[in-house]
């Protein structure tokens, strides 16, 4: 699904999709009626720019995820400020691209957005990461009741928190592609997270990127 206040960029957008095979089951120019369509065709990646005239596209995101978590958001702007990126990702946002990225790039954006893989403009994702360690940095409150993981899940949030992709880390723990997207879908229901940018702020909260 393409949500964009500008019909021409909206329609090129969704065409470039259509012509990569995707199905696009819908569009939409304003937000409210975005969450609203979104809630009927129920799409699993959904292409969101901030800009829009009736609600942004940060608040669109947060009630896309709130009414359906398994729904994955791609933010697609003109903006790289720190405020809207953070915005969005806080929100639930899996991805953000900048919207002077390639065609190339887009496409690529949005397959690993589909699979549950964080996708940033360069550049962006080092700012992200950065947030996630300030916060990490914070006092904690209490730490009782955490669910546990295995072993092997532990091993496998790890790597995510490296930054690896599911494919890199299939490689490197010598495992299937499924059973690595398995493992993190189990993570995520035990630590009740809905999406990978969450899993990845988790595992850093833990200092598992520094192992």
């Amino acid at each position: 699904m393409v949500v964009d206040d500008h019909p021409m960029w909206r329609d090129a957008v969704a065409r470039d999709l259509s012509d990569a095979g995707y199905d696009v089951v819908a569009t939409a120019g304003e937000g409210r009626a975005a969450v609203r369509i979104a809630g009927a065709v129920r799409p699993q990646v959904v292409v969101v720019d901030l800009q829009l005239p009736d609600i942004s596209g940060v608040e669109v995101t947060r009630q896309l995820v709130a009414a359906d978590p398994s729904v994955r958001v791609l933010v697609l702007s003109a903006s790289g400020e720190q405020e809207d990126v953070l915005g969005a990702v806080k929100a639930g946002a899996t991805g953000y691209l900048i919207k002077s990225a390639g065609r190339d790039e887009f496409l690529d954006a949005v397959r690993r957005t589909a699979v549950g893989d964080a996708v940033f403009t360069p550049g962006l994702a080092g700012l992200v990461l950065g947030e996630y360690r300030r916060l990490a940095a914070a006092p904690r409150r209490h730490d009782e009741d955490t669910p546990r993981l295995t072993e092997r899940e532990t091993e496998v949030l790890r790597l995510v928190a490296k930054g690896l992709t599911y494919k890199q880390i299939a490689e490197r723990l010598v495992l299937s592609h499924r059973t690595v997207q398995n493992h993190v879908q189990n993570t995520l229901n035990k630590l009740q997270l809905h999406n990978r940018v969450q899993l990845v702020r988790y595992a850093i909260e833990k200092g598992l990127d520094q192992e």
